[in-house]
């Protein structure tokens, strides 16, 4: 996969959790991988897969949306 592909997929991964989070009412349909698990997993994926990070995601964002999804 494209680099870009990765960034706009990482990006997408990401709204789905802000949606969770917020006015998705926890609601696991929301998100693309169908697991909270498994889309932490994706976006740990992505992230490092890209040799240029992103600056609008760290990893330990990754790690917070981790925490607070599986809270």
């Amino acid at each position: 996969m494209s680099s870009e592909f990765n960034y706009m997929l990482l990006s997408r991964l990401q709204q789905d959790n802000e949606y969770f989070l917020n006015h998705g009412n926890r609601s696991i349909k929301s998100l693309w991988a169908g697991s909270v698990k498994d889309q932490i997993e994706k976006m740990k994926e992505l992230w490092n897969s890209v040799e240029e990070k992103p600056e609008w995601l760290t990893m330990q964002q990754i790690l917070d949306y981790e925490k607070k999804m599986a809270a």
